[in-house]
């Protein structure tokens, strides 16, 4: 992780994800190209980037007046189930972006990744951020983003009310009393939209602190019925009996949550810093910082926090405009557009020399050489049908089933999945 800081702070002197649910398909770039021009295609899923984006892409075909980039966004959740279908030809996504973890898994086996590997912009990127996009010795994606997957907090909040950020499990649910006294939502937890995605990695990042703890449920060796699961769902379990998350939080879009916390009528988001910009730009006197729930005592904690490169950039290799596409992906891997990226989406990045001028990513800078963070668990699961599973059995728990019922049913799919 002080590798990842000469990334990622840069000059400044001191990142599912993560991702949009937006419903609109948003576009960008020029819609038509000229008869002297390539147009490519751009496809991801962050529909709150898309004004940053349009303004880069502005600037790119200023430079490259022989390309022409058209952009289209779509809800993540709508992203995940259909871009291998959209890659299929290659007439869509000359670049586009994945997930790491079983989308990144399925695309491929498809083969549709172009490597990467030889491409000069590489080196623009920090070596050790981008492992992620690896696999059979190649780089076949590049993480644009490192995300912190984990809960924002209202820092001005705690400290009016006295609360210091709580280091274990019971300090986490007396925090969540004195909220509550004040008439605070101590959770705002969007279970409609973006679900547990990213708040089951805090939940069990100290429950199993074994990295491989995945794979092995994978490969048959562990099972969703065992203590590091169960105990998970009972936490979250307790967190609803205890009002820390409200009822109907599985009914509860991200706008909502969102509008919730910057409104400050609930102390913390349950998604991760992707959203931080959004809640400055609804109320910017707002202080943040991160609070990940450590489900342990102090002592047994081993981990802090959640850490993820994610929106890794990728070049179809079913696309005839190959060189072109590469050319974009290095225009945006140069330092000052990867500044101007980062400081107006509030994203901390994978690129080297970036310069940070935002407060929120000056003031959360820390993360990422004073704390003890771990990549984010549910990344590591390959097969998306056990990673459905996993995140099924906390709804059901929200719904009301019991850990134990939501676990053995979580886990006669994986062994149905799994060979």
């Amino acid at each position: 992780m002080t590798i990842l800081l000469s990334a990622c702070a840069g000059d400044q002197g001191g990142g599912d994800a993560s991702g949009s649910n937006d419903d609109t398909n948003n576009s960008g770039g020029n819609a038509e190209a000229s008869e002297d021009q390539t147009q490519i295609s751009f496809i991801h899923w962050r529909g709150e980037d898309t004004e940053v984006f349009d303004e880069i892409i502005e600037e790119f075909e200023s430079e490259n007046p022989d390309i022409a980039v058209e952009m289209n966004v779509y809800p993540s959740e709508q992203y995940q189930s259909n871009a291998q279908q959209m890659l299929r030809d290659g007439s869509v996504g000359d670049v586009f972006t994945s997930f790491p973890g079983s989308q990144f898994e399925v695309i491929r086996d498809a083969g549709f990744f172009a490597d990467l590997t030889d491409e000069e912009f590489v080196s623009n990127f920090n070596a050790e951020a981008i492992e992620i996009g690896q696999a059979d010795g190649q780089q076949l994606a590049v993480p644009y983003q490192l995300v912190f997957n984990m809960p924002v907090y209202n820092v001005d909040m705690f400290e009016e009310l006295g609360i210091e950020p709580p280091q274990s499990w019971d300090e986490f649910i007396e925090m969540g009393a004195t909220l509550q006294e004040n008439d605070i939502q101590p959770i705002a937890f969007p279970g409609g939209d973006i679900g547990p995605n990213q708040f089951m990695n805090s939940m069990m990042m100290n429950n199993a602190p074994d990295e491989d703890i995945f794979a092995k449920l994978e490969s048959g060796e562990e099972s969703l019925t065992n203590d590091w699961w169960v105990s998970t769902l009972e936490d979250f379990q307790t967190l609803l009996d205890e009002g820390m998350i409200s009822e109907d939080s599985l009914g509860i879009q991200q706008d909502s949550a969102i509008a919730s916390v910057a409104q400050e009528e609930a102390a913390m988001l349950a998604t991760g810093s992707y959203h931080m910009a959004s809640l400055k730009e609804q109320n910017s006197e707002l202080n943040l910082d991160f609070l990940p729930p450590i489900t342990v005592s102090e002592d047994e904690a081993q981990y802090e926090g959640i850490h993820t490169a994610t929106f890794m950039l990728a070049v179809n290799e079913n696309s005839e405009k190959q060189e072109e596409a590469k050319q974009f992906i290095e225009y945006l891997s140069q330092p000052e557009v990867a500044s101007k990226y980062a400081n107006e989406t509030g994203q901390h990045l994978t690129i080297e020399d970036v310069e940070y001028t935002s407060e929120e990513l000056q003031d959360t800078a820390y993360w990422l050489t004073d704390k003890e963070t771990r990549f984010q668990p549910r990344f590591f699961i390959t097969n998306s049908s056990v990673e459905n599973a996993v995140l099924s059995s906390i709804e059901q728990v929200l719904g009301g089933d019991s850990p134990q019922d939501a676990a053995e049913q979580a886990q006669q799919v994986v062994e149905e999945n799994i060979e």
